[in-house]
């Protein structure tokens, strides 16, 4: 029996969706098959605590091996998804469908005489017009809502016997939900049109029965009729309801894959839904490495030359359709071949809208999870770890192991709010307590290869300024223990403290030091950074890799390397090299840099967002030196308007809470000397320039 905890996924790994989870046993055979309104929720549940789970639950963690799960649009299509791949793997411990208990259909008995209307289990029958599956209470739900509109026969022979019999309709006759035909109050055509517009509606053609009532409701409201407008805007309102519930549901006749992928530079994750007789039948997912520079229209061609040209199954049930994100190179001659292998024509198409366009949605969201599953796991992984930091210090003939590396990237929009970031990585994995973020004001804010060099000064000047410091203090503590000890006893065997002179003074030294170091109260002062790395990652290329060589450089640090990482290519920088280190597009190295440059990056444009957004509210009061946000609230609530506070007296100034003499000759003299805001900019209230939002009047 397999533990649960050797295979839990990490609980960030898992949606939050509704969808679909399936647990497999070591052989890979699918051993239970569950849906979740969230995912992340249900399957907690199995492994926050194994021990105190239902025996046949206990028993299926125990012997499954691994779990994986599909996220879908909706808790319905997680019933439909969760019901057709319990028919096609028949697990052993999804005992709830066996012995023919199954998910309830909505049939029409179009073989009799009377059409009726009703739940039915079990096999089909013929002449019989089956809709779902769906849960018991939505059906319930679903028959009630629409009986209101077509009044369909839904009552059993011998109440319709007993009606025929005695003339009289059934309860549902008397409140509108049959149109009795048991007592002629229709005809058996007209019912039977009443039954075929039902199976109409449930097959997909909502939207023309909606539209008939709209119009209708127009008309009625056009002659005052105002009693049969509102019986109609319920009818429409109870279509609606029906519509939006049942609307995941593909026609019945359609056969397709839908494929969808999400990428990156080096890497993408495909997933493909199989759609046999409206439903979904099977689902697969890859997350291929992308060895060359393919666009995503020739990716979509070798998938699906791969896909269809090495599997002799999925040749013999190629569908009619094959839906693509975009459409693939050489269309025409794909879909031609595609063709020859089915037998008979395959169109490849591009869904826009409707449907098939949310379900290509769906199948999206299913490989952008995959993708990040798949990063988090390869990120986690110790050996891929150990690997990626060997093949970096090799491809950058490094001496030292790289226990600690520094990545930087600078962030700004046409010059303005420039800031940079810093995120560390040590042994492999993010330190997000080390991560530092830098404003960049001056000259150094003209270009990045200044900024660069501006942060990366700062930065170390820093850690040799907290170097220093620590040395110091270092020296402090062990000089005066050194002479303490020496002078315990001195050279003519005194006792301490019977001396004086330079004695008494070491010994009071020692005295400092020691009440210095057993003063628990006052915390030692935290360093603003750690330990140097041993690589420093900038973003960028050849001139941004000078600029920070020459940085450190001139800061006299020479044990500290720097590489740079072009985004266009991908290729590695050092400096004063003319040529760049090419890493392979497969190398766990090139992965590892890029996944640190996109932290950084991060890290840095949520900094610059930041800091923009402050920089977005304005005010004519800002530029009073002295003035904090508190005080100015106290003046504008004291006086009411910027206008008034301007054309106030120091005397009057003081009156505002807060606001002392020296205050309010500050804000006298910054607005008389035409300051930022002053008269000559009188019309110019505060303003968030993102929202136009007038804040100050």
């Amino acid at each position: 029996m397999a533990d649960p905890s050797s295979y839990r996924p990490q609980t960030g790994e898992i949606p939050t969706n509704p969808g679909v989870y399936r647990f497999r046993d070591p052989h890979g055979r699918v051993i239970y098959v569950g849906k979740a309104k969230n995912l992340r929720s249900r399957l907690n549940s199995y492994f926050a605590n194994p021990a105190g789970l239902l025996p046949k639950t206990h028993a299926m963690v125990h012997a499954a091996s691994s779990v994986e799960w599909t996220v879908v649009g909706s808790e319905l299509e997680s019933l439909q998804l969760e019901y057709t791949w319990i028919k096609e793997f028949k697990p052993r411990f999804n005992v709830v469908f066996r012995d023919d208990k199954t998910y309830p259909y909505l049939a029409v008995t179009m073989g009799e005489k009377l059409p009726r209307v009703q739940v039915m289990r079990g096999e089909r029958r013929k002449g019989t017009r089956y809709f779902g599956p769906y849960t018991a209470g939505a059906i319930r739900e679903t028959m009630d809502t629409l009986l209101r509109v077509f009044p369909v026969r839904s009552c059993s022979a011998g109440v319709l016997k007993r009606a025929q019999a005695s003339g009289r309709p059934c309860l549902l006759g008397y409140i509108d939900k049959c149109s009795a035909p048991c007592v002629g109050r229709v005809t058996p055509e007209e019912h039977r049109a009443l039954a075929e517009d039902f199976c109409a509606f449930m097959g997909g053609e909502a939207k023309r029965f909606i539209a008939r009532l709209e119009k209708e409701m127009g008309a009625a409201v056009a002659i005052l009729d105002y009693e049969r407008a509102a019986r109609l805007r319920d009818d429409i309102t109870a279509l609606r309801k029906v519509f939006e519930r049942n609307a995941v549901v593909l026609a019945e006749d359609t056969d397709a894959d839908v494929f969808a992928l999400h990428e990156d530079e080096l890497e993408a994750a495909v997933q493909v839904f199989h759609v046999r007789g409206g439903r979904v039948r099977g689902q697969r997912g890859w997350v291929v490495e992308k060895v060359e520079d393919f666009t995503t229209p020739d990716l979509v061609e070798h998938l699906l030359q791969q896909v269809y040209g090495e599997d002799a199954e999925i040749q013999g049930r190629l569908p009619r359709e094959v839906l693509v994100p975009v459409e693939p190179s050489n269309a025409q001659d794909l879909a031609e071949w595609l063709g020859g292998l089915r037998g008979a024509k395959v169109d490849i198409r591009v869904p826009q809208r409707g449907d098939k366009a949310a379900l290509m949605s769906t199948v999206r969201e299913n490989a952008e999870h995959a993708l990040r599953l798949h990063k988090t796991r390869r990120a986690g992984d110790l050996t891929v770890r150990s690997q990626a930091l060997q093949e970096l210090q090799e491809a950058l003939e490094l001496p030292v192991p790289l226990l600690r590396i520094e990545c930087y990237d600078v962030s700004h929009v046409q010059g303005t709010n420039v800031v940079a970031s810093m995120v560390v990585v040590e042994d492999g994995l993010p330190k997000k307590s080390d991560y530092r973020k830098f404003s960049i004001t001056g000259a150094a804010a003209t270009d990045d290869t200044a900024a660069m060099h501006d942060v990366l000064t700062r930065r170390f000047r820093h850690y040799l300024v907290d170097k220093t410091a620590q040395v110091e203090a270092a020296e402090l503590v062990a000089t005066p223990a050194a002479v303490t000890g020496a002078n315990v006893t001195g050279a003519n065997g005194t006792a301490p403290g019977a001396g004086a002179g330079t004695n008494g003074t070491n010994k009071a030294a020692a005295a400092a030091v020691d009440a210095a170091l057993s003063d628990t109260t006052t915390p030692a002062p935290k360093a603003k950074f750690a330990y140097p790395p041993n690589l420093v990652v900038v973003d960028g290329g050849k001139p941004q890799v000078n600029a920070a060589a020459r940085a450190l450089e001139a800061l006299g640090v020479d044990d500290v390397y720097v590489v740079g990482l072009a985004k266009r290519l991908e290729e590695v920088w050092l400096p004063d090299s003319d040529f760049p280190v090419i890493l392979p597009r497969s190398s766990q190295g090139l992965y590892m840099l890029q996944r640190i440059r996109d932290e950084a990056h991060r890290f840095a444009i949520s900094f610059h967002r930041q800091k923009r957004g402050k920089a977005m509210t304005v005010s004519a009061l800002d530029g009073v030196p002295g003035l904090g946000d508190s005080k100015r609230k106290a003046l504008l609530a004291h006086f009411g308007s910027v206008k008034k506070i301007k054309a106030a007296s120091a005397a009057e100034l003081t009156a505002a809470k807060g606001v002392g003499p020296a205050l309010a000759a500050a804000i006298v003299t910054h607005f008389s000397a035409g300051g930022a805001g002053g008269d000559s900019d009188e019309s110019v209230p505060a303003i968030n320039m993102t929202t136009g939002e007038v804040l100050e009047t």
